[in-house]
């Protein structure tokens, strides 16, 4: 089974952007060497701790910096953009880099309202209701079809693999309806992973693009020399989604910020909570949870989502994962 990559090109406290985004070409040469599959980076807006605002820009550097790994989005937010303009951009990273480029596609706007209006630049209402149309439209530019006379240039005959990502079961009807493969944000909405999947392969109706249901969960993992030292490492990005939650983003907060926090009773069930839906722990402790995640969910691949404060940490997590799944160079597409 392909094991994958999502970098949210983490934003560490008392490190900066730059960074951040250097981390994220390091990781995609490291992995792309391990023998990951793919690597996809996330669009967010006004998020300090994710530096990954402009995908299309960071892919174009990763591409350059390895040689087979595939490379993605995961995702564009389309509500936010033209049709157009995703469809040039896209366009021109498969010209680019032939064959290896994916153009996942989410349909919530993946930011607060204000943000979203400014992305836009219209004082309309901001909605993912004419999702199916942007979508048809986006679609539309890379082949020529109804396009009412625009090209676009050089999306036309240079069209990336196109998924549709979902933390619901919108997407995944929609995925299952046009027959596309479909990726599923178990990261952050790890109750809804099953209903969401189910609803994909009962609604697949095969495609020029695939015959059979093609799914992949993005999980979070983190995999270190003992459980012990995985659930310390892995405390930080959870309470940054806590602060997330309250309203208040934030960089990366590093160990020692994480254990002065001032918690409070709900603030500690929440990180319970939120970790119990994580694959935590030594060799053997991740071993065994990614084969129950795949047994239970019935994926063909599996992205993992690592965010620790330490970048040779975060790289030393995936090694162990190849090691664990025994992945090879020779499984990079």
């Amino acid at each position: 089974m392909p094991y994958s990559v999502l970098d949210l090109a983490p934003v560490a406290s008392g490190s900066s952007e730059t960074t951040a985004l250097r981390n994220s070409l390091d990781l995609a040469r490291v992995t792309e060497g391990l023998g990951y599959h793919r690597y996809w980076v996330a669009e967010h807006h006004n998020m300090p701790g994710i530096a990954s605002s402009a995908p299309a820009v960071l892919l174009a550097h990763i591409a350059m910096a390895t040689e087979r790994i595939r490379v993605g989005s995961g995702g564009v937010m389309l509500p936010n953009h033209a049709p157009l303009v995703v469809a040039e951009q896209f366009g021109m990273l498969e010209a680019l880099h032939p064959g290896r480029v994916d153009l996942g596609i989410g349909r919530a706007p993946g930011t607060d309202q204000v943000t979203a209006r400014a992305l836009r630049r219209t004082e309309g209402a901001l909605s993912a209701d004419d999702f199916p149309d942007q979508l048809i439209e986006l679609a539309n530019y890379f082949t020529g079809s109804d396009t009412n006379g625009v090209t676009a240039v050089p999306a036309l005959g240079n069209q990336p693999t196109i998924w549709l990502l979902g933390s619901s079961g919108y997407s995944a009807q929609a995925a299952g309806y046009l027959g596309l493969p479909f990726a599923f944000a178990h990261h952050f909405s790890a109750e809804n992973t099953l209903p969401a999947l189910a609803l994909y392969r009962e609604r697949f109706r095969p495609s020029a693009v695939l015959q059979e249901p093609y799914s992949m969960i993005a999980a979070n993992v983190v995999c270190a020399e003992d459980d012990e030292t995985a659930f310390r490492l892995a405390r930080p990005a959870a309470l940054q989604f806590l602060q997330l939650r309250k309203g208040k983003p934030g960089r990366l907060p590093s160990p020692q910020e994480t254990d002065e926090y001032p918690y409070t009773e709900v603030d500690r069930l929440f990180l319970q909570e939120r970790m119990s839906t994580q694959v935590i722990g030594g060799r053997e402790t991740v071993r065994n949870k990614i084969d129950d995640l795949v047994a239970q969910t019935g994926v063909q691949e599996l992205m993992i989502t690592t965010n620790v404060f330490d970048h040779a940490e975060r790289v030393r997590s995936y090694q162990r994962v190849a090691e664990i799944a025994g992945l090879t160079p020779a499984e990079v597409a």
